[in-house]
């Protein structure tokens, strides 16, 4: 096997393996934050009122009786905090799971979205790499290069991770207690094929987190490496932690409000025809600059700690993969 497909191999099994460690530990996380993101008024259909009053719970309701905090007076919205959306989801469960348990109901689906997406992510990124340094015959690619190259790769891994991450949102923002199946169902009935890649649009901007995120990863660890001057190949895990958070911070300040606005698109009715264009302009318009920001606390939480994990766990794996093929080779 040649230097080059080594590479992209290695790559590649370390980055779906620490996406799949990474989203498993921290999904109740990503569960919280997804519920957050959601819990606004997305564009009303043309004619209804722009904030109906909200709808007294019947005392019978499993909500009603599952929560001990009064509902609201009607028309008063509550604050959304990640406690608030933690108690929810605890009190009212999920995928047939009571409890603590319910956090985890549809992980399954975001471990499959993180595997696919961070394996053909860096699939593609590697072999875009490569070939930009064949072709600009250079040994390092610049931040400007790495970042186009960065988006370029981020739309390989979508028609294959977006399904995934649609059947992730619908799950974690569904009260109406459906299973995954009759979700799928219910979305292809209503929009065909098209109905599992809601959002796709904000991907024109969110392409640019993961470009940004491993550019400045790779940036900074090119610099600390440097600075050992030694031949240290890879990072060491506490040093690959804190490179990681910082990377996902930044990217994430980026391009939150693309987010936010993906996911109230992807959890609104398949029958409400919306942009990501008019959603952002309805969210800033109803809730101001803050709401653009709605959930970015645990988004925050649950992102910079994956991808701390992930690339602690990409770098470790990568390093004993490196350390096996030079093993293998010497052996010939």
């Amino acid at each position: 096997m040649s230097d080059s497909a080594c590479e992209v191999l290695t790559e590649v099994l370390s980055a779906s393996a620490g996406g799949i460690i990474s989203s498993s530990a921290l999904f109740p996380l990503e569960m919280v934050k997804t519920r957050m993101q959601s819990a606004t008024s997305a564009p009303a259909p043309p004619g209804s009122p722009k904030k109906p009053p909200a709808p007294q719970s019947a005392p019978s309701s499993p909500e009603s009786t599952a929560s001990p905090s009064p509902p609201p007076p009607a028309g008063e919205a509550q604050p959304v905090t990640a406690l608030s959306t933690a108690r929810e989801i605890y009190a009212a469960g999920g995928g047939g799971l009571p409890g603590v348990l319910s956090f985890w109901s549809s992980f399954h689906f975001s471990a499959a979205q993180s595997a696919i997406e961070k394996g053909l992510y860096f699939l593609a990124f590697t072999a875009l790499k490569n070939g930009y340094k064949e072709l600009a015959r250079a040994e390092e690619v610049n931040a400007t290069a790495s970042l186009a190259l960065g988006a370029a790769a981020e739309w390989c891994h979508l028609p294959f991770s977006l399904p995934l991450d649609v059947m992730t949102t619908k799950l974690a923002t569904d009260r109406s207690g459906a299973g995954a199946l009759a979700i799928l169902q219910a979305t292809l009935s209503e929009k065909g094929v098209a109905g599992m890649y809601k959002g796709v649009q904000a991907f024109a901007v969110l392409c640019l987190k993961p470009a940004i995120q491993y550019t400045v990863f790779d940036r900074a660890k090119a610099v600390i490496l440097a600075a050992k001057r030694g031949k240290a190949r890879s990072l060491t895990a506490l040093e690959a932690f804190v490179v990681g958070m910082v990377a996902r911070t930044v990217a994430t300040l980026v391009v939150y409000p693309y987010t936010r606005a993906k996911v109230v698109l992807q959890s609104a009715p398949d029958s409400a025809p919306q942009s990501i264009p008019t959603m952002l302009k309805a969210i800033y318009a109803d809730e101001g600059l803050k709401g653009l920001y709605q959930g970015i606390g645990p988004e925050l939480s649950r992102g910079v700690m994956s991808a701390a994990i992930m690339m602690m766990v990409k770098e470790r794996i990568a390093d004993s993969v490196r350390g096996a093929v030079d093993r293998a080779v010497r052996r010939r």
